[in-house]
């Protein structure tokens, strides 16, 4: 399981180094996407073919489904880990991403995102200052 915020800074080759923590979840090699609110998504191999199948499944005559699973599929790479744990990030993704150099490294439970580390304090601030309603939704949803 990923949990946790990590800082990170790109390379001059585009590359960003995971957390030493996860790095054996990627042995068999990882999968980066679009994320939603632009950051990236990375998946370890595995779990990215979980993924993978569900979105090959969803139905294509829905135009948000196709539009959504387009994003992920197409816009997905392989990767593999260098010997410092570091992965390279192609330059679509990082402009999707809006990654200048610092990275921001989140983890998700089943999948770790990128973000641009102005952008994660942007965000997570607007998350924190709408916590309450965000709190009362998910406990229409049983989770509170």
């Amino acid at each position: 399981m990923f949990i946790g915020e990590y800082q990170h800074n790109l390379d001059p080759k585009k590359r960003v180094a995971l957390p030493v923590k996860f790095r054996s979840d990627f042995k068999a090699g990882a999968v980066i996407t679009r994320g939603l609110d632009s950051c990236l998504f990375v998946y370890p191999k595995a779990e990215w073919d979980k993924i993978a199948d569900k979105l090959g499944s969803m139905p294509v005559g829905e135009k948000a489904t196709r539009s959504f699973v387009r994003l992920m599929l197409a816009g997905a790479v392989d990767v593999k880990l260098d010997s410092q744990g570091r992965v390279l990030i192609p330059e679509y993704l990082k402009e999707y991403s809006k990654i200048k150099k610092e990275v921001t490294v989140a983890g998700l439970f089943n999948r770790l995102e990128l973000w641009d580390s102005k952008l994660w304090e942007k965000y997570k601030k607007a998350a924190e200052k709408d916590q309450d309603k965000i709190a009362e939704e998910l406990g229409k949803l049983g989770m509170y």
